[in-house]
């Protein structure tokens, strides 16, 4: 018993913390279904890095030495020294993207890059706050809602709050549904929350288009911001595998075993990051309040734009669908067409905000690449 009463006794009030963080997010996963994948395993693994003198973690031990931990391990290996684990995500993320509806309205693109405001005034807010502005980078990447693209980008520049970033990521994607109606409604009106939109038949994409597009993408974004060419060149090879017709058990795996055990292994290799002494701090407070400032102004960016657009245009646009332009796909298109049909039943706004929606997952990776690019450059 007696090393029962001196592991209990190790603990301290910050590990406390981390173990009720931990709980709670496994209470999101299970009880709310908020990104369970991904939720419950960053979860549990906050427990385990945070257990005295966890197995989990390098340590040395009394007459052994030094002994590795299985998750500091995954995350040296999977994430600090490759970024291996979020951009292979990015494969079958790319695999479960239809481009169609958005190949069919290209004018969506504009709609993706202005709801990406949010980073770049997220970083400002940061950087006016005292953190470092690689710091600042990494937390205004929050307002991408791509959970990968978070991690990645606070892991290259090298920022100190990769674990808190990644939570704040994902549990502001997990939340979408809550923070974005709360966002459109601030800045619009009931009458253009009711507006309706021509349901025009979609113009036919061809297989040609579908396939010449990852590849156009690829090579464009890659003159543009070479530092996100891992980013969108593993996005839009998932998307090839997808569209190309002859890869199918390819693409299905993409999509489903890759996608879900890179998912798991990710979720459980980022709570590395949360172990006490690097999470329970005041500067993680301020992490979670900037992105959810990042949150907000993406979507306040998205809806005003598109207000903007109306001022010119005869025919008017839904501002809602603005908001779809976040890379949270598809909740974000579900969370606008539910608004849609909350303040005037029959209004279908679904296949706009979808093309919105996936035009933002673009948009998200390229604005992590400027991140990347800018601030490298800078420092």
């Amino acid at each position: 018993m007696e090393f029962i009463y001196e592991g209990l006794l190790s603990i301290t009030p910050q590990q406390v913390v981390m173990y009720l963080v931990g709980l709670l997010l496994i209470y999101l996963a299970i009880k709310k279904e908020y990104e369970p994948a991904l939720l419950l395993p960053m979860g549990f693994g906050a427990i385990l890095v945070n257990l005295p003198l966890s197995g989990v973690i390098n340590q040395t031990m009394s007459g052994i030495g030094e002994v590795n931990g299985i998750i500091e391990w995954l995350f040296n290996v999977g994430i600090e020294a490759s970024e291996a684990l979020p951009i292979l995500l990015f494969i079958g993320i790319g695999a479960m993207i239809d481009f169609g509806p958005l190949l069919s309205q290209p004018v969506m693109f504009l709609f993706g890059a202005a709801a990406q405001f949010g980073i770049f005034f997220a970083i400002c807010a940061a950087a006016l706050m005292g953190f470092d502005l690689k710091d600042a980078a990494s937390i205004g990447i929050i307002g991408a809602a791509d959970g990968p693209t978070s991690i990645l980008v606070s892991q290259v520049l090298g920022s100190r709050y990769v674990g808190p970033i990644a939570v704040a990521a994902y549990s502001y994607m997990a939340l979408v549904p809550i923070v974005q109606p709360f966002a459109i409604r601030l800045v619009t009106t009931k009458k253009e929350r009711r507006i309706r939109m021509p349901a025009k038949p979609a113009r036919p994409v061809t297989k040609t288009t579908r396939i010449l597009f990852p590849i156009i993408v690829t090579f464009l974004v890659g003159l543009i911001s070479p530092a996100s060419v891992s980013l969108v060149g593993f996005l839009m090879f998932g998307n090839l595998l997808r569209e190309c017709g002859v890869l199918g058990n390819l693409s299905d795996t993409a999509q489903t075993s890759l996608a879900n055990l890179i998912t798991l292994l990710l979720g459980i290799t980022i709570s590395f990051s949360m172990r006490a002494d690097a999470f329970v701090r005041l500067d993680t407070l301020l992490i979670m309040v900037l992105g959810l400032v990042a949150f907000v102004f993406d979507t306040i960016g998205g809806v005003l734009f598109a207000k903007v657009l109306n001022l010119f245009r005869k025919e008017k646009i839904n501002p809602m669908i603005g908001a779809a332009g976040i890379s949270a796909f598809p909740m974000s298109a579900r969370v606008v067409q539910k608004m849609a049909m909350k303040e005037d039943p029959g209004n279908i706004l679904i296949m706009q905000a979808t093309g919105v929606n996936v035009s933002g997952q673009i948009a998200s990776v390229i604005a992590g690449g400027l991140v990347i690019s800018l601030v490298s450059a800078y420092l």
